[in-house]
């Protein structure tokens, strides 16, 4: 199968250095994008051109290194503000990851406002990050953690969902694309019905940004979230977008450095935002090379990457339901990026260890989800998730490995 003439798939993958490396004697075949995406030079040389003749630290020197580093830092803010359309700069927040921006929410916005008998709603298909952080600031306040199920083609009952919205519910936070299933939520319709009574929703978009084009003013959601190694940038950066009104009203995350106006024993003054929430020294040059990613995917363009990895997906899933033996894990109408799937007498990790061996790499295991491994009475899987530079070469690759290793256990 050949790619359509508009998107030129080789040219992309001769801006990824590690794409052209073998693994134990083979091609590599990178197929575990869902953990985290390759970097393209043009992020790379970012990184490199920072520490080799810009690098200084950011908004405290007058000096030229130092003014320039800060430039280029604000500038990665505004490209982030722009891939997701959010209102204004400084509704942007720079953090470690998704993870660390859920839990600044929870700490920040729920815990001072949660308290006995109030309820978060989550769903049955959310990543570890988006659990646990609730589950402490329920065990901080009183608050009761309620969870909206899912059907066995791995969506959300969303009838559950509007049902479960109540006068109590004080936030739902929620998973855009699902990292172990694939599924894309209908975030739109989540938080219109949020809304209607009164209620915030987060939105974890680490498995979105990478597939999917974002408006958060569209959406309308309070919070969105994601991580830069998702999206072909450093790993240890991560944003957390917030509505400026919520922003305002919450204390900080932590206090140090750059997070204040003026400080005496008596008394602190915060400062405003974005940096209210950015204490100490940043990861500077994971912001910069965020910025550079992001520049390459827009560059690319997301409505293009998009359709490639809709057709990888389709390909692939076609191509897996033809191996005798093989179920695929998550068949919602909606999907992006990724097949998860277990074959019949050989545990996940095995698959995963004899498909290193042809240079496929996947992830197995129970991707940082085990409420969903749970919920298909299955202990993991195997995941095999795409990205822009993925080829349907590459899936035949896939699928060829896998019949081979079903071959060496029947």
């Amino acid at each position: 199968m050949s790619n359509t003439a508009q998107y030129d798939v080789e040219s992309i993958r001769r801006d990824f250095p590690i794409l052209h490396t073998q693994v134990r004697g083979k091609p590599l075949v990178y197929l575990d994008n869902a953990a985290s995406a390759q970097r393209p030079s043009q992020v790379i040389d970012a990184v490199r051109r920072l520490y080799e003749s810009q690098y200084a630290n950011v908004h405290r020197g007058v000096h030229h290194l130092s003014q320039e580093s800060s430039r280029l830092y604000e500038d990665a803010r505004v490209a982030v503000r722009g891939f997701v359309h959010a209102a204004c700069v400084h509704e942007i927040i720079f953090t470690r990851g998704a993870t660390e921006s859920i839990n600044l929410v929870a700490q920040c916005y729920a815990r001072p406002r949660l308290q006995q008998g109030d309820e978060i709603l989550i769903t049955h298909m959310e990543h570890h990050s988006n659990i646990v952080p609730w589950q402490i600031v329920c065990q901080q306040t009183g608050a009761e953690l309620r969870v909206v199920p899912i059907n066995d083609r791995g969506e959300l009952e969303l009838e559950r969902y509007h049902e479960m919205l109540s006068e109590k519910t004080r936030l739902v936070s929620v998973v855009h694309v699902s990292n172990a299933l694939g599924t894309v939520n209908p975030v739109a319709e989540i938080i219109a019905a949020a809304h209607a009574k009164g209620v915030p929703v987060l939105v974890d978009g680490a498995q979105a940004v990478p597939h999917l084009p974002v408006d958060v003013q569209k959406l309308g959601c309070d919070f969105y979230v994601f991580s830069g190694h998702k999206v072909y940038g450093p790993t240890g950066i991560g944003v957390l977008y917030g509505k400026e009104k919520l922003l305002k009203e919450m204390p900080p995350y932590q206090g140090g450095g750059d997070m204040i106006l003026s400080v005496t024993f008596e008394k602190t003054t915060y400062n405003t935002l974005p940096y209210k929430f950015e204490a100490g020294t940043p990861n500077i040059a994971g912001v910069i090379g965020l910025g550079a990613a992001i520049d390459y995917v827009q560059k690319i363009g997301l409505g293009s990457i998009a359709a490639h990895e809709h057709g990888l997906l389709e390909y692939a899933t076609t191509r897996l339901r033809q191996i005798d033996g093989l179920r695929i894990i998550g068949e919602a109408s909606q999907k992006a990026g990724l097949v998860s799937f277990v074959l019949d007498r050989v545990h996940p990790h095995d698959i995963g260890t004899l498909l290193d061996a042809e240079g496929v790499a996947i992830r197995t295991g129970h991707h940082c989800a085990q409420p969903v491994m749970e919920r298909f009475k299955v202990p993991a899987t195997a995941r095999a998730s795409f990205a822009m530079y993925n080829t349907f070469e590459e899936i035949d690759v896939l699928a060829e490995a896998i019949v081979k290793t079903m071959g060496m256990f029947s």
